[in-house]
Parts: structure tokens; sequence; C-alpha cells
């Protein structure tokens, strides 16, 4: 049988046995808004009809492990030859001026630092990056730099391709690896947060310190046996007074924000344990008051 000039079958990729398969098996990749930024910066970048292959091989499990680090992910996909392909993604770290102007614009904003300090990572974090004047994603083509060792000429490729997808569902699972590739560990985040928001209690109460004191208006109150007869009754300021009842924005906040003490032993469950706790007694009060 002839194949004609220029024709022959394509090879079909190995299946390894041991491969990363994505979570989504049809549809959009990353099911939160960093992971959904994070893809939609590589469907502006790159052709549409290598996405399709490296959602393809994504799903499939041809992409053996993933080495996030310090503004580089390291790589390996299968590929239809016997040895995989290597592939390395980089994107440049943020400079240390950028970080600390990142930080402060965290440190500003009330729910940024409450959620971040309680190992959180806010919606729309990338408002912090945009008052600091830098990007937390990639948003033109030079901010992304991609290699890899396959034979084909176009670059992102679909092994590329397949790699960033996979990423995205990393950043679900833990959005602080987006801080990573940039240059920061969650940690140093969190160091330098409590540091901002340390120091601002303690610039008041030391300016207080150095004021002479205030004298403070003696009060005239009203003897309780002048005030027997109408004691339980509320004022009439407090008739149209409503309390709403609900859980908070971030649970176990002022455990998550001063962080696990010295003494505790063993070290490392301190967070978990009290964050248990306060869920509980959350759902008890919450049940109590709503009647439900």
């Amino acid at each position: 049988m002839s194949w004609g000039w220029g024709w022959y079958p394509k090879p079909k990729p190995r299946r390894p046995a041991k491969g990363i398969r994505a979570k989504t098996t049809r549809g959009q990749f990353g099911q939160t808004w960093w992971a959904g930024q994070w893809i939609e910066a590589l469907e502006r970048l790159v052709d549409p009809g290598r996405l399709s292959r490296g959602r393809s091989y994504a799903r499939s499990g041809q992409v053996l492990n993933l080495d996030i680090k310090r503004g580089r992910v390291d790589s390996r996909v299968q590929g239809s030859r016997p040895t995989p392909y290597k592939v390395r993604i980089e994107i440049e770290p943020l400079a240390d001026k950028a970080w600390d102007k990142v930080v402060d614009a965290m440190a500003a904003q009330a729910i940024f630092a409450a959620k971040l300090l309680a190992g959180e990572m806010p919606q729309n974090i990338e408002e912090a990056f945009s008052t600091a004047k830098v990007s937390l994603f990639p948003s033109k083509r030079g901010d992304l730099v991609t290699e890899c060792s396959c034979p084909d000429w176009a670059n992102p490729c679909k092994h590329v391709a397949a790699v960033y997808y996979l990423l995205g569902e990393q950043f679900d699972c833990d959005p602080f690896l987006l801080f990573r590739l940039r240059g920061r560990e969650k940690g140093e985040i969190i160091t330098a947060l409590r540091a901002r928001r340390s120091a601002e209690v303690a610039g008041p109460a030391e300016k207080s310190r150095k004021r002479a004191p205030a004298k403070v208006p003696v009060e005239k109150v009203t003897p309780l046996s002048d005030s027997l007869d109408h004691y339980w009754m509320g004022a009439e300021e407090l008739e149209n007074l409503r309390v709403a009842f609900t859980a908070p924005e971030v649970d176990a906040a002022p455990v998550k924000r001063l962080g696990e003490p010295e003494f505790w032993m063993p070290r490392g469950d301190f967070l978990p344990r009290l964050s248990r706790a306060y869920a509980a007694v959350t759902r008890a009060a919450v049940k109590q008051v709503m009647g439900d």
C-alpha cells in the first residue's frame, strides 16, 4: 500500500501509569478566581489549537510531575517517545521593593490582612498588586518564558500547555503557590503582614504614652436606689435597634492572626485544633440564636 509523499501516521502518546490526571474531565479548568485568571492569561498568549491538545494531555495524565519553585516550574511530560520531554516555564519574580509595596497594600485593607493571616486567599487579591503597579499574573507574552525538549518547532507546545493547565488546578488547591512562583513564600507574606499590623497597633499607643495625660471629666451618676423602678426598662433609642447575627467571614481570625504560641507542644497542631473549636462554637451559637 502506498501512503503517498509527505503522509505518515502520527504516533499516539504513551499512557504513563502514574501521571498527574486533571480533575476536570470537560469544560473549564480551574474553579477559583485566581486559577481562572492564570488560565485566562495562557489562553491570551497561546494558539487555540495547541491549547486543545494541551488540555487533552492534561486530562489523560501525560504530565508526570510539577516542581514549583521561585520564578520557575519544572516538569516532565510523556509523549510518543519512550523518554518523557522536559518542560520548563519561567516567570520573573517580583523585585523586593515591589513585594514591599504589595504587602503594604495588603496590610492597608483589613479584609485582605485578616484573610491572609488566617491562611486564606482573598478573591480580589490582584487589587493589592495593582496598587503596587505590578501584576500577580502574566499579562503579556514576554512575561512567560517556556521551553520543551520535544521536536515541535512551536513554543509553547502542547506539552507546555498541559503543564500550564495543571498548574491552574494546583492553584485551586493552594493559591499561595502563585506567591512562590512570583518570589515569596506564604510564611514570608504572613510574617511581613504581622509586622505591619503590629506596627500599626503599637504606633498610636506609643504616641499616647508621650502625650501629657488629659483631664477626664467626671460624669454625674444617678444613684442605683433612684433607678429601681425603671431599671429593667430599655431606653427609647433602643426601640429601633436591630441586630444581625451571622458567622464571621474569617473563622478563628484572632487565633490565626496571632499564630501559634511558643509554649504549645506538640508544634503544628495548635491552629487546626483552635480552628475546629471556633467553628464548633460558631455553629452552636448561630443555631441557638436562629433557632435552627
